[in-house]
């Protein structure tokens, strides 16, 4: 079992930065693809970035640029660094963590639109005009 726990979310107007934290605990491996996908009530959950366990990421065409993930193995944490946010940004942000694909799926357009293994309950982001 994987326990993928999200923090830092919260409203902030249009330009504000917001740090997204997924800690990771349970039976997992560090050789996981891990990632950050978002929903908008309504709609269906995409990708804004992912890692391999190499260190390669992928973003979305709509982060890139503001958006940057990282990964601190020491203590088992994913982050998501949002920079320049704009009202569009605004969903339920979703740690996620799969051990099935490999890293060059991982960093791939691919995984962004797939369903990973596992996935936390979700941090909101909220900007304002």
């Amino acid at each position: 079992q994987v326990r993928l726990v999200e923090s830092g979310g919260g409203s902030v107007q249009a330009g504000g930065s917001l740090r997204l934290s997924c800690v990771v605990s349970g039976y997992w491996y560090r050789s996981a693809c891990m990632g950050w996908f978002r929903q908008v009530e309504g709609k269906t959950r995409v990708g804004v970035a992912s890692i391999a366990d190499d260190g390669t990421t992928k973003y979305a065409d709509s982060v890139k640029g503001r958006f940057t993930i990282s990964q601190v193995s020491a203590n088992d944490t994913l982050y998501l660094q949002m920079n320049n946010l704009k009202p569009e940004d605004t969903a339920m942000y979703y740690c996620v963590a799969d051990f099935s694909v490999g890293a060059s799926y991982c960093i791939g357009e691919s995984f962004l639109h797939s369903d990973p293994m596992w996935r936390g309950q979700g941090t909101q982001v909220t900007v304002s005009p």
